[in-house]
């Protein structure tokens, strides 16, 4: 993708502005994937188990 979004060649003025959407759409889902749902997962991993913990009793099987 880098080629087309620095290319200088015919029909690079079409390319350059897709193929830049597309290395930040990949650059954005690397980040997400990769820092932000494991930071969340470890955030609210306590809020679960509490949660677990205070309904354990109320639900009769």
């Amino acid at each position: 993708m880098l080629p087309l979004a620095v290319g200088t060649g015919l029909g690079s003025e079409t390319n350059a502005p897709m193929s830049i959407a597309v290395i930040g759409g990949l650059l954005s889902s690397m980040v997400l994937t990769l820092l932000i749902v494991p930071v969340m997962y470890r955030l609210t991993n306590p809020i679960d188990r509490w949660l677990r913990k205070f309904y354990e009793g109320t639900i009769k099987e």
